[in-house]
């Protein structure tokens, strides 16, 4: 009996030091982990939220760049890092899906995290050259099955996204072409205008211009609704090649054994700087994306980080892809 007074002493010694910990979190400012050099949308992403979350946490939010190995050693360091939720990974389609399906790490990307909020996402355009004779997806996919031998589809590097969803675009349609990888979306974006290269799948934000100012066409949005900047570009569903979606959504994870009132508490932040207008004006300036409501809880994540990997995961190792 004694032995039992004493384990149910201990365990309510535990609760309650839990329970205080969650209580006086943060204790300091929280680092965020980007694994990816500074600038572009990852880093506007926490730029933009880690202002309002601060007036919600009482504390700063710390950008830290850890890059290198295509975003997994940052990753890998968060997966590292104490469970106190002084510090947080913000991860994407990429890093917490693709990544391990041809990449060997020392982490998993599921069980050594635990999902936090999801973030805003940015479609992709499946855009081509003006001298592309098609006016509409189903005649641009009549065009490339005809002419498979010189068709090229340009992308920002091998293993990329736009890449990843080159491969699903030929299954989902049957053909055969060459990939044609740059060090970037921008100089394949050069060489697309110049009608080097036939066609490309590319991020909202950097092909929108070039097509507001006719320099290529768009075909449709790689996702399930149409872009509000964009709205007479239909989807791929409206369009004629129902499923092939490919969102660049993003999320915050934190190491796995972090308290569950610790990431209440951080997502209750990342709703409140969502709800905020001037967060969500700025968002929208970057053609940026907020989820839903309903999606912005951590078993939201979760979900659709296991969705991604079911449907991503068997594309990639048929399609042989190696690190690079």
């Amino acid at each position: 009996m004694r032995w039992l007074i004493l384990a149910v002493a201990i365990a309510s010694l535990c609760g309650a030091g839990a329970s205080a910990s969650a209580q006086t979190y943060p204790s300091r400012p929280i680092t965020v982990i980007v694994p990816f050099p500074a600038g572009g949308p990852t880093d506007a992403i926490v730029r933009i939220l880690g202002e309002r979350m601060r007036v919600s946490l009482g504390q700063p939010l710390v950008v830290e760049y850890v890059t290198g190995g295509t975003g997994t050693i940052g990753v890998g360091r968060a997966a590292r890092a104490a469970p106190d939720g002084h510090t947080l990974l913000i991860g994407h389609l990429f890093t917490n899906v693709i990544s391990p399906a041809f990449y060997p790490l020392t982490y998993d990307v599921v069980k050594d995290f635990a999902p936090v909020a999801r973030l805003p996402s940015n479609p992709f355009f499946l855009v081509a050259k003006n001298s592309v004779p098609a006016k509409n997806l189903s005649e641009l996919i009549a065009w490339v099955k005809a002419n498979q031998q010189t068709v090229s589809f340009g992308t920002p590097g091998a293993n990329s996204l736009p890449h990843i969803a080159g491969i699903a675009f030929q299954n989902m349609t049957g053909t055969r072409f060459p990939f044609v990888p740059y060090r970037g979306a921008a100089p394949a974006m050069q060489d697309l205008i110049a009608g080097q290269i036939d066609l490309m799948v590319d991020q909202v934000q950097n092909s929108l211009p070039h097509i507001r100012a006719g320099r290529i066409k768009a075909f449709a949005v790689t996702d399930t609704a149409r872009v509000p900047s964009a709205p007479d570009i239909p989807t791929v569903d409206e369009a004629g090649l129902s499923g092939l979606h490919m969102t660049l959504w993003y999320g915050f994870w934190v190491p796995a054994a972090t308290p569950p009132a610790i990431v209440a508490k951080l997502n209750a932040a990342v709703v409140e700087a969502f709800a905020d207008p001037a967060v969500r004006a700025r968002l929208a300036e970057l053609e940026l994306q907020i989820p839903s409501r309903e999606q912005q809880t951590p078993p939201a994540l979760a979900a659709l980080q296991k969705a991604e990997i079911e449907k991503w995961w068997p594309i990639v190792k048929a399609a042989g892809l190696k690190p690079e």
